[in-house]
């Protein structure tokens, strides 16, 4: 019985494990960054052929609405003007003292006549649009009045050139206001004068700052910073019929839809995950099934079937479409159930899950969508699969998909429109039933190839039609009984104790297919004929019988059997020793055992390597024996089981495999329960002759 401690891994384990690993994280990386690039073939301007989805969350710098922002704050910044330049002030009042100081000379001018001084008027700069009624009042106002006007005049024309920022742009409008500023007091006729005056000598005292406006807006501009845009999972980009917009168009471009863009910080960061994924999962089935890891085959299936559903994510696992509802990941966990077991199933399906899941960014309601799909079919899955089951699996698988997707719609949405949702629903069913399919084809074409024993392998190969078995039956019927009787005592006692039953009993058919060679050399189909051996030396006997286990090799692979049926032919009897032919050499050589090699008269094993085969092995002894010794006592069938369990178990042949001494106890049991139902006394009932003599006598 081998020993539960861990054993030491071999390099060239670790080896295949780094390179499985490495090759698995690669692909998963991959399947990550890869994206369908140029597969919408859109511009700036064109219209869209069809809807456009985000595949994924992303939150990126929009250099179009950055710009657009920046604009608008330059846009919103006034022109800066510089502020009230007192200098022009001041000219403008002494500018204005000169103009009043003429115009007083030119009043009290006794010898120029009334035209004459209207012309000189109309002659200073500022006055040559002064009005004649203003001319008038202006030249005829009493000189106490005249005063008055002077008074307001340099008066209202500082405070205006003091305290208004006077600009081209208002200039008018400070003008229009110019009336109200004239104190009550003062004559209407006066006011308008003052106005008139001061009107004309209202210049722009502000002016516009090119330098300090254009730094203002770009200090407006850099306070805005850049604007990030969020594209949601599912959302659409650009829907069908419509103009593509530049910002439509900078968004498809930042996921990689219309050119390759390499951001090696993402690919990077998905590259690790990825392999914390393999990690995780590589620790899994170490813990939990690491006989997968031990077998280079089955893992290489292992390694094949997930490469293959992470390609098939990466085409259907996409937001916003019908098709992720149609990933057959109800397929995945079937096929890993069959060929690896349950608990690689599982791990497998939370990986290919989770991948998918970051196919979409990271959206973790794919994820749960998927596991609930996976695992449902995977763990259903009764464990002799057949057609129907397998189609049923994954149409449960489906169902529990399409219950997980009702979880994470809202109430009221679905109250409002049920129809989205019901479509989702039919989708994700169908896509059970077609990974149903799938997990068919698939087993067709892995088993075959990597060598593999599934379930519909071992039911076809323990059909009685098989041609091999129709063999063993015509042409050696002694040996096809034998062989019908060990094959029923060893899938009873698989089942007992957890083994692989089906496996057991397809094995044990073929175990002494060798026989078909030399079948009269062998005792069970000896009925009526004389035994050959007694004309033959002890070695070539030996040499025959321990032969039927190469023949049995030779015939397997002449008909293709898998490598875990032909284990039943070399191991079903280990390394023992032939031991009636060494006794009966021994005899010959005159009771010297030292005479006689050993080495010739053992089978060249190796010992069983699997709980199937040491049950095959077991078997194959008690039901020999217990036929030989003629039994029909329950207590003489004991004896001779206990005895076949101790011998086997002392000379090492059950060392090699994982069998417990509690599981023998069962399998001892068993053995013991259906030999004394197979060779428990008969009645001995009279000939039917004498019973119809004793009866006409009557």
């Amino acid at each position: 019985m081998k020993p539960r401690r861990p054993e030491p891994h071999s390099r060239r384990w670790t080896l295949r494990q780094v390179l499985y690993g490495l090759g698995l994280s690669v692909f998963a990386t991959l399947t990550l960054v890869f994206t369908f690039t140029g597969q919408y073939d859109v511009a700036v301007s064109t219209v869209a052929t069809e809807d456009i989805f985000s595949p994924r969350d992303i939150t990126f710098v929009s250099d179009l609405q950055s710009l657009r922002a920046q604009d608008e704050a330059r846009r919103q910044i006034a022109p800066v003007f510089s502020g009230v330049d007192f200098e022009i002030a001041r000219q403008q009042l002494a500018r204005i003292r000169q103009v009043l100081d003429y115009l007083s000379a030119l009043r009290a001018d006794s010898y120029a006549t009334e035209a004459q001084k209207r012309s000189w008027v109309l002659a200073v700069p500022e006055l040559g649009s002064l009005s004649a009624n203003d001319i008038g009042i202006l030249l005829t106002l009493p000189d106490a009045s005249w005063a008055r006007v002077q008074l307001e005049t340099r008066s209202l024309l500082d405070q205006i050139m003091r305290r208004e920022e006077i600009r081209s742009a208002n200039i008018a409008e400070i003008q229009e206001r110019l009336p109200v500023l004239v104190p009550l007091d003062v004559p209407q006729d006066e006011a308008n004068l003052v106005v008139a005056l001061v009107w004309r000598f209202v210049v722009p005292n502000s002016f516009f700052d090119e330098a300090a406006t254009d730094q203002a807006r770009e200090d407006a501009a850099r306070a805005v910073g850049p604007v990030n845009r969020t594209v949601r999972t599912g959302e659409i980009i650009v829907r069908s019929g419509s103009v593509v917009s530049e910002l439509e168009m900078e968004t498809l471009e930042e996921l990689g839809l219309t050119q390759q863009r390499r951001d090696w910080r993402d690919i990077v960061l998905k590259g690790l995950l990825a392999a914390a994924a393999t990690l995780l999962l590589g620790l899994y089935l170490v813990r939990l099934q690491p006989e997968v890891l031990k077998n280079a085959r089955q893992e290489a299936v292992v390694f094949l079937v997930m490469v293959v559903f992470m390609a098939l994510a990466r085409l259907l696992v996409s937001p916003g479409s019908l098709l992720l509802y149609l990933f057959p990941i109800a397929a995945l966990g079937m096929l890993l159930t069959t060929t690896a077991g349950y608990a690689t199933a599982v791990g497998g399906v939370i990986y290919v899950a989770f991948i998918s899941g970051l196919i979409t960014g990271s959206a973790l309601h794919v994820a749960l969508i998927l596991l609930a799909n996976g695992l449902a079919a995977a763990l259903m899955l009764p464990r002799y699969e057949q057609t129907a089951s397998i189609f049923r699996c994954g149409l449960l698988g489906g169902i529990a998909g399409a219950i997980m997707r009702l979880i994470f719609v809202s109430f009221e949405a679905l109250l409002l429109d049920p129809f989205p949702f019901l479509i989702e629903a039919g989708v994700s069913v169908a896509g059970g039933v077609v990974s149903g399919g799938l997990t068919l084809g698939g087993l067709f074409l892995l088993a075959p190839f990597f060598d593999l024993v599934t379930t519909f392998r071992l039911v076809e190969l323990s059909h009685p039609n098989h041609p091999l078995l129709q063999r063993l039956l015509r042409e050696a019927p002694g040996t096809f009984h034998h062989t019908m009787m060990v094959a029923s005592m060893a899938e009873q006692a698989a089942e007992r104790i957890g083994a692989n039953a089906l496996l057991t009993r397809a094995g044990i058919y073929y175990h002494d297919v060798g026989k078909l060679a030399r079948p009269y050399f062998f005792i069970e189909n000896q009925i009526g004929l004389s035994n050959p051996h007694d004309r033959l030396d002890p070695q070539t006997s030996a040499d025959i019988v321990i032969g039927h286990v190469r023949d049995g090799l030779t015939l397997a692979k002449q008909y293709g059997l898998p490598e875990r049926i032909r284990a039943f032919i070399s191991e079903h009897h280990g390394t023992l020793r032939a031991s009636f032919f060494y006794q009966k050499a021994v005899a010959a050589a005159g009771g010297e055992a030292a005479l006689v090699d050993e080495a010739l008269f053992r089978y060249p094993g190796p010992r069983p390597q699997s709980v199937e085969t040491a049950l095959a092995m077991l078997a194959d002894s008690v039901e020999a024996a217990t036929r030989a010794a003629h039994s029909t006592s329950a207590e003489e069938i004991t004896r001779i089981v206990n005895q076949v369990f101790e011998t086997r178990t002392q000379e090492g042949q059950l060392n090699e495999c994982p069998i417990t001494l509690e599981d023998l106890e069962s399998v001892r049991a068993t053995y013991i329960e259906l030999l004394r139902g197979a060779y428990h006394p008969r009645i001995q009932y009279p000939d039917t002759k004498e019973k119809a003599t004793e009866e006409v006598k009557a």
